[in-house]
C-alpha cells in the first residue's frame, strides 16, 4: 500500500487524490421495509416489466438520460502519451469529477485494457444501455476517429470524442471572439493549424462549417496539400476540403502572412515565424504544458494571444464544451451530436463575453456560471432544430 511516504512531499495533487476523486451515491433513501420493497423487489419489478413493454421508459425510470460513460484506451493521456488504462484512471476520475460540477451529469470512467478497435468498439457497444451518452477521452489518432464514427452509427445515444470536439468548440468560439476584438469576421482570416492529430482535425473542420476564410493544416513532414502523397483516409480528405492556396513546405513557412496560427501539436515555432504574420495576428497555441509558442514572444507582434494553460489569459478549456454539451443533449433525448450542436455550444460561449470582449478576455472563465447555463440551453434548441430531439 501507497504511504504518506511514497507522496512528493510538497505535491498537493497527491493528497487530493488520495482514495479517488468521485463516489457514487444514492439519489433516494432506504428508511424502512415500505421504500425497501418499491426500490428493489417487489416494486423494480414492475418497473422493469414496463420498460421492458416500452423500452423509451428507461429514460425517464433509470439514471440513463443522466448517465454518461467516459471511455479510454490510455494511448494519448494529456500530454504524457501512451501510459496505459491504470494511469489513465486519475484523468478519467478527474472527467467525471468535472461532468457533475458543471453539468450536472453523472460519469463513471471505464479505462479499457485494449488497444484493439474492433475490442474497444464491441465492449462500448455492449456497456452502452446503462448510458445515455459516450464521451471517448484521450484515444490516439487515427484510431479515434474509425471508433467514434463506427459508435455513433450504431447507437442512438450521443457519442462525443471531446479531444476532438471540445477542443474544436472552445476554439471555434475564441477565434470568433479574436476577430471581433481585432475588427474582422471568420471569413476574412486565414489560418494555418499545427497538428493533423484529433483535434486538429475536430478544429479544422469546424472553422470549414463556420466559414473561415482559408484555412491550411500542417503535420510533421509539412503542410497537407494535394501534392503530398500516402497520406492516408483523414489527411487526404483535408487536403481535398483545405489549402486553397496550395500552400508547400514548412508550417513556419506556412505562417508568413497569415491572420491565424491554431497549434496544437507538440511541436515548437519559431519567433521570427510569428513576426512574419499579418498585422493583428492571432496565435492559439495550445500545447500542454509548453506551448508552441510562449506567450510573452507572441505578445511582441500577435494581437490576441490564448493556450491551454490557465496562468495565462484566454485559456481554451474543454470544460467550457463537453459538461453543457451533454447536458443539452441528455435533457432533449438527442440521438446524436450534429455539427449544428456543436456550432450553437460555440456561440453560446462566445456570447458569454460578448459584452466585455478585450485581447485578453476572448473567452469565459470556466467558473462564470452563464457558461453551465447557456451552452446547454443552445444545444438542446440545436438538438430539436436539427431533428434528433426524442423527447421535448
Amino acid at each position: 500500500m501507497t504511504t504518506p511516504a511514497d507522496e512528493p512531499a510538497l505535491d498537493p495533487a497527491f493528497p487530493l487524490h488520495r482514495g479517488g476523486k468521485i463516489e457514487v451515491r444514492p439519489a433516494v433513501r432506504i428508511r424502512d421495509k415500505a421504500g425497501l420493497a418499491l426500490a428493489y423487489t417487489p416494486g423494480v419489478a414492475r418497473v422493469s416489466s414496463a420498460i421492458a413493454a416500452q423500452p423509451h421508459l428507461a429514460r425517464e425510470y433509470t439514471w440513463k438520460s443522466n448517465a454518461v460513460l467516459v471511455v479510454t484506451d490510455g494511448t494519448a493521456v494529456l500530454g504524457l502519451g501512451d501510459i496505459g488504462p491504470l494511469a489513465a484512471l486519475p484523468v478519467m476520475e478527474g472527467k467525471a469529477l468535472l461532468f457533475k460540477e458543471f453539468g450536472g451529469v453523472d460519469a463513471v470512467p471505464m479505462c479499457l485494457d485494449t488497444k484493439d478497435v474492433e475490442e474497444i468498439i464491441e465492449t462500448v457497444i455492449r456497456i452502452a444501455p446503462a448510458f445515455g451518452g459516450i464521451n471517448l477521452e484521450d484515444i490516439s489518432a487515427p484510431r479515434c476517429f474509425e471508433i467514434e464514427r463506427r459508435l455513433d452509427e450504431a447507437l442512438d445515444i450521443p457519442v462525443f470524442h471531446d479531444d476532438q470536439h471540445g477542443t474544436a468548440i472552445v476554439v471555434l468560439a475564441a477565434l470568433m471572439n479574436a476577430a471581433t476584438v481585432t475588427g474582422r469576421s471568420l471569413g476574412d482570416l486565414r489560418a494555418v493549424v499545427s497538428g493533423a492529430g484529433a483535434a486538429g482535425v475536430a478544429v479544422t473542420n469546424i472553422l470549414l462549417d463556420a466559414g473561415i476564410g482559408d484555412i491550411a493544416v500542417g503535420d510533421s513532414v509539412g503542410m497537407i496539400s494535394a501534392n503530398r502523397t500516402n497520406l492516408g483516409p483523414v489527411k487526404d480528405d483535408l487536403a481535398a476540403r483545405t489549402n486553397r492556396l496550395g500552400l508547400s513546405g514548412s508550417i513556419e513557412e506556412a505562417m508568413r502572412g497569415a491572420d491565424v496560427y491554431i497549434g496544437v501539436s507538440a511541436g515548437h515555432v519559431d519567433d521570427a515565424a510569428v513576426a512574419s504574420m499579418a498585422p493583428d495576428s492571432i496565435v492559439f497555441a495550445l500545447a500542454n504544458p509548453d506551448p508552441e509558442i510562449h506567450p510573452e514572444v507572441a505578445r511582441r507582434t500577435a494581437a490576441v494571444i490564448a493556450t491551454g494553460r490557465s496562468d495565462f489569459p484566454n485559456q481554451i478549456n474543454n470544460v467550457l464544451a463537453f459538461p453543457g454539451v451533454f447536458r443539452g443533449a441528455l435533457d432533449v433525448g438527442a440521438s446524436t451530436v450534429t455539427s449544428g450542436m456543436k456550432r450553437a455550444a460555440a456561440m453560446a460561449i462566445a456570447q458569454c463575453v460578448a459584452d466585455n470582449l478585450t485581447p485578453y478576455n476572448i473567452v469565459p472563465s470556466i467558473f462564470d456560471r452563464r457558461v453551465s447555463a447557456e451552452v446547454p440551453r443552445a444545444v438542446a434548441a440545436a438538438a430539436i432544430a436539427d431533428g434528433v430531439a426524442r423527447q421535448l
